[in-house]
């Protein structure tokens, strides 16, 4: 197909995609084909944009808004603990208030913070990598990507390593929200935020009886020091934010990052051979396979873009799998190739809403993607792979894998 020029074409005759779909895919010859033909798609939830140019400028865009807070309405879900969190916290603000979080949650994602946590993403990947070394196979997501993100959760919230079952269960409950079985799992799901807060309290019990410089302890000052800047709920609300986010998109990332390099065997021997490249690998994994398949945002007003008239309230999904691979955008776009200079992916969203915590998940992944590819040889699928939906918040469940040691 060739391109359609944006302004010949009106929203009732664009390529229209079923997200809805469980078995929908974000990296079907479906979405590449809409992408060939236009910029944007309809779908059950709104706009979809799918090409890099055009998502690019619609994250930094002045009339549209964070679009997420829409999401359990957009599913039938109006109440409950989850949505009343889901439309307050951090990720769903604009404007003042969001600044105003962000400002007040920065010295907890402070660069010595950050720097103190490397050795033990270090030590933490090595003894789970030890732990199954010797028998050659392992299923990867239990017994390395589930404790590895959680334990780095774990470390970063002061608690014992231990703790890290309870905390991936949970977490692996409240990331059913993100799917589109979201209304179906929603008593999963609200148990879990439940627990969750239940977390967050005694966390923050602890540190006001025992204050400390780490990530709870720096947003228990943050509120005891400007109460009117950052409201006891408003902290509770991003202590779970940090726990589920940081949970749950590493573990599916690192497991989607095994499942790229599987496929493209040449690229983990050479990972094995230079780890200096592993962070360039997190980034190529990030473009090629994101858990973060979209970014949602809303229309403030009425507005034209690239001759398309968008209504004030419009919900556009940002497609950033899609625009990170779109052929007019670079070349090779959908070649995984770890040593090859791309332009900026869209896994951390962008804009204001850029994430928060990105420099710590880029240094827990790149912490593992070295020792595991340093470790572990000629790692292939050892039964079969089961998998969320490949769409929304995506990863594998299930991933048993065998491997040669190095």
């Amino acid at each position: 197909m060739t391109d359609a020029p944006a302004a010949e074409l009106t929203l009732d005759d664009a390529p229209y995609l079923d997200v809805a779909d469980p078995a929908f895919s974000i990296r079907s010859q479906a979405v590449k084909d809409a992408r060939a033909q236009s910029w944007f798609a309809r779908t059950p939830y709104g706009i979809a944009v799918l090409r890099y140019d055009e998502v690019q400028k619609m994250l930094r865009h002045p009339k549209l808004r964070q679009g997420s807070h829409l999401w359990p309405q957009h599913n039938g879900v109006t109440t409950g603990k989850f949505a009343t969190w889901w439309c307050n916290m951090l990720l769903c603000q604009e404007g003042d208030t969001h600044a105003r979080l962000r400002r007040m949650a920065n010295p907890a994602f402070s660069p010595k913070l950050i720097a103190d946590l490397q050795p033990k993403f270090q030590t933490l990947a090595n003894r789970l990598i030890d732990a199954f070394i010797d028998r050659g196979e392992c299923d990867f997501i239990a017994e390395f990507t589930e404790p590895y993100a959680t334990g780095v959760i774990c470390d970063l919230l002061g608690l014992p390593f231990e703790k890290w079952r309870e905390l991936a269960d949970i977490a692996g409950d409240m990331g059913l929200a993100l799917g589109v079985t979201f209304k179906e799992d929603l008593p999963k799901i609200e148990a879990a935020i439940a627990r969750l807060f239940d977390y967050a309290e005694e966390l923050v019990a602890t540190r006001q009886a025992n204050p400390t410089e780490d990530f709870i302890g720096y947003l228990v000052k943050s509120h005891q020091d400007n109460p009117d800047q950052l409201s006891r709920q408003e902290m509770l609300d991003m202590i779970v934010l940090a726990i589920f986010g940081g949970i749950d998109t590493t573990r599916n990332q690192i497991g989607l990052a095994m499942d790229m390099f599987i496929q493209n065997p040449d690229q983990w021997r050479l990972l094995g051979e230079q780890p200096d490249l592993a962070k360039a690998a997190v980034e190529e994994v990030m473009r090629t396979r994101p858990t973060t398949t979209w970014v949602t945002r809303a229309a403030t007003e009425d507005f034209e873009f690239q001759g398309l008239k968008i209504k004030g309230g419009t919900t556009l999904h940002l497609y950033g799998q899609a625009a990170a691979t779109d052929p007019a955008a670079m070349p090779e776009a959908e070649r995984f190739d770890i040593t090859i200079p791309r332009k900026p992916h869209f896994g951390f969203g962008g804009g204001t809403h850029h994430c928060l915590g990105h420099f710590i998940a880029r240094g827990d992944m790149t912490a593992a993607l070295a020792l595991l590819a340093s470790r572990m040889k000629n790692p292939r699928f050892n039964g079969e792979v089961t998998w969320l939906p490949d769409s929304g918040n995506t990863g594998a469940i299930a991933m048993p894998i065998a491997f040669d040691k190095a």
